[in-house]
């Protein structure tokens, strides 16, 4: 198999896209288990974060398809931090962190597919040029 056509654009963006779900992860079981679970909860609302936990390993191996699902499952989370964001605190500082992070993770995987989609392009002519 292949390695990846890369950049250094990309791997910046990857490494940002792996951050911000890590973080997402993290700040999710956190938040649901011990910093403001729901009044009565038992904490079950800590499984929003299993997708995300998922599409760690796709992320890691520059798996394409991952980071264009990642970019629109994304948006539940937004919608979580947008409706979430207007109780007090300490749950608006946590919807407020889940939102920077969830927009922040969107830019990441559309920024690391255009950058590999464009390095890959850039390989291709280079091979097609070589042929010539």
């Amino acid at each position: 198999m292949s390695a990846a056509p890369s950049s250094d654009s990309a791997d910046r963006w990857r490494a940002i896209a792996l951050g911000c779900t890590l973080g997402l992860v993290v700040l999710g079981l956190g938040w649901e288990l011990w910093w403001a679970p729901l009044p009565g909860g038992t904490g079950m609302l800590a499984v929003k974060v299993i997708p995300l936990a998922f599409a760690l390993p796709g992320l890691a191996r520059h798996r394409l398809y991952t980071y264009r699902w990642v970019s629109l499952l994304v948006w539940l989370y937004v919608t979580e931090a947008l409706v979430r964001v207007a109780e007090p605190p300490p749950v608006r500082l946590l919807a407020g962190a889940e939102l920077a992070l969830a927009l922040l993770l969107f830019a990441a995987c559309g920024i690391y597919v255009r950058a590999r989609l464009a390095a890959g392009r850039r390989l291709a002519a280079q091979a097609g040029a070589g042929d010539a």
